[in-house]
């Protein structure tokens, strides 16, 4: 009984399938141009791929947290890739997914409740919180794979903007959440190495603090500086900035098309 717990405490859920499916389906009509409306197929693709990276965020803070000691993620659900399991779902989905829809931003989602106590040693600390940001390194690199290989060659340019655009939303989530400010993973990366003095007068300001960077980037020269340090690296990926610019422009579908990313013909 207790390895058939166990091994259900593992099984990917119902849920989180029926996201990658959408993901592979609008995935499909989005290369193909099968979708009446370009713009349509490539929001759905970018917010359920978007939304399947969430997950996997969240997973590999659990998973490492299970290798480092608590051994209660399993019971909570967070091994199943189930975001209705997260401690708020808000939080970690919807608020995520509503920041790209109005601000075409990667913010760091997040809440699977890590029992600290049981992680055993710093690094193992520093690694749990290090997981998640790093699995939007890795979403980063596949979505720009294509780009740094040199690989475009037959690849539709609605599927193309829709990749350098999800890759912007990894890039500026891996930035955001390495931030060394408490209540983001960066913070979360260098506290077990704090002293506890330190620790304990920075905890009550991680709510406001995480506030407070979001505040900053409304400010017209912060945004700049922070999306040109999102461009610059994924220029170096080999994504232009029109490639995102497009994949922007094509996700919001229900603005007034400017013609600058007409794409009929073109594929």
């Amino acid at each position: 009984m207790g390895h058939q717990g166990s091994r259900g405490e593992r099984q990917i859920s119902s849920v989180f399938l029926g996201i990658a499916a959408v993901m592979a389906v609008t995935g499909w009509a989005v290369w193909t141009g099968y979708a009446a409306s370009p713009g349509l197929a490539v929001f759905l693709f970018v917010t359920s791929a978007w939304v399947v990276s969430l997950c996997l965020h969240e997973y590999a803070h659990a998973r490492t947290a299970l290798h480092g000691g608590d051994i209660t993620v399993g019971a909570k659900g967070y091994l199943t890739l189930n975001p209705l399991k997260y401690t708020h779902a808000m939080l970690s989905i919807v608020l995520p997914v509503v920041f790209v829809i109005l601000g075409g931003l990667g913010l760091p989602g997040g809440a699977v409740y890590i029992e600290r106590d049981r992680i055993r040693g710093r690094w193992n600390h520093s690694l749990v919180s290090a997981a998640g940001p790093l699995t939007n390194v890795l979403f980063a690199a596949v979505c720009t794979a294509p780009f740094w290989l040199d690989a475009l060659d037959g690849v539709p340019f609605t599927f193309r903007f829709a990749l350098a655009f999800l890759a912007l939303l990894q890039v500026s989530a891996a930035i955001l959440n390495f931030l060394p400010v408490p209540g983001l993973d960066g913070y979360g990366v260098i506290e077990p190495w704090l002293s506890h003095r330190a620790r304990r007068e920075l905890a009550p300001l991680a709510p406001f603090a995480l506030i407070g960077v979001f505040a900053l980037l409304w400010i017209p020269e912060v945004n700049a500086f922070f999306f040109g340090a999102v461009d610059g690296i994924l220029r170096g990926l080999g994504v232009s900035e029109l490639e995102t610019y497009c994949g922007h422009d094509l996700y919001r579908f229900w603005q007034d098309p400017n013609g600058l990313c007409t794409v009929d013909g073109a594929q």
